[in-house]
């Protein structure tokens, strides 16, 4: 399938590793030239090496804390007109409503919340003058399956859905999509982290982690490229009709469990 992204300029934030990082590389191997953006600055160049061994695709990087008072718009400034905004930083700690402090609450939602928002708020109005362009939203399934001991996370992600839902209603009159992805439990480098340690507890072998995932969708978590197959489609001209929706990618548990 032809995805028409060649030449395309993308911003993935969040982007030195996990599922930012995979969708940079694919759309780096689909002919874009992409911005990295995340908060460290040395994880960043790795990726940027990487990448660019393995593409030879233009890639420039941004060291920038997204959910500081500013960032965000320094950071569109820097990147100049693109055709592609995937905002996918941020992670939010679990707590409950009363274990949560409030201090916590305010500094994950700058990031992830506020963050998506106020790089939308930059981005959006540049791509609405020249009459194309689409965001792709990486969200969570908390939002459409709240849980009280995320709450933070369950009531951000929620307030992105509509957002993504509300703005990629109105966005086709300028020609912009936007739209969001909802991932369940994937395989990043971070997750295989927790679960190697919790098989070396459990089952004294960290090795045997594949084991503790069994009852997932498919015997298995899913993976970055299956979350990155469908971030780069939704980016691509191959997805010229679709905006203002959200896709679910947890091999269906979400409604299994329901």
């Amino acid at each position: 399938m032809e995805l028409g992204l060649k030449g395309k300029v993308a911003l993935v934030t969040g982007a030195s590793r996990g599922i930012g990082y995979g969708i940079a590389h694919l759309l780096a191997r689909e002919g874009c030239k992409v911005h990295l953006a995340s908060r460290t600055a040395a994880d960043l160049e790795k990726a940027q090496a990487k990448i660019r061994a393995e593409t030879g695709a233009t890639i420039e990087i941004h060291a920038a804390d997204l959910g500081k008072p500013g960032a965000c718009e320094a950071l569109a400034d820097r990147c100049g007109d693109l055709d592609i905004l995937v905002n996918n930083a941020g992670a939010i700690p679990h707590g409950s409503v009363t274990a949560i402090a409030d201090a916590q609450l305010r500094e994950a939602w700058e990031l992830k919340l506020f963050g998506f928002i106020s790089l939308t708020r930059k981005i959006y109005p540049q791509m609405c003058k020249a009459k194309h362009g689409a965001i792709v939203n990486i969200i969570g399934l908390a939002g459409e399956r709240p849980t009280a001991p995320y709450i933070a996370g369950t009531m951000a992600n929620a307030a992105l859905m509509a957002f993504t839902r509300a703005l990629g209603t109105e966005s086709p009159n300028f020609g912009v999509r936007v739209a969001g992805i909802n991932p369940g439990a994937i395989l990043t480098d971070r997750q295989e982290v927790r679960w190697r340690a919790r098989a070396a507890k459990e089952l004294g072998d960290e090795k045997r982690w594949p084991e503790l995932t069994t009852d997932f969708p498919f015997g298995r978590l899913g993976t970055v490229e299956e979350v990155a197959n469908l971030a780069v489609f939704l980016a691509s001209e191959a997805a010229s009709y679709i905006t203002g929706t959200i896709v679910t990618v947890d091999g269906g548990r979400a409604g299994r469990n329901a």
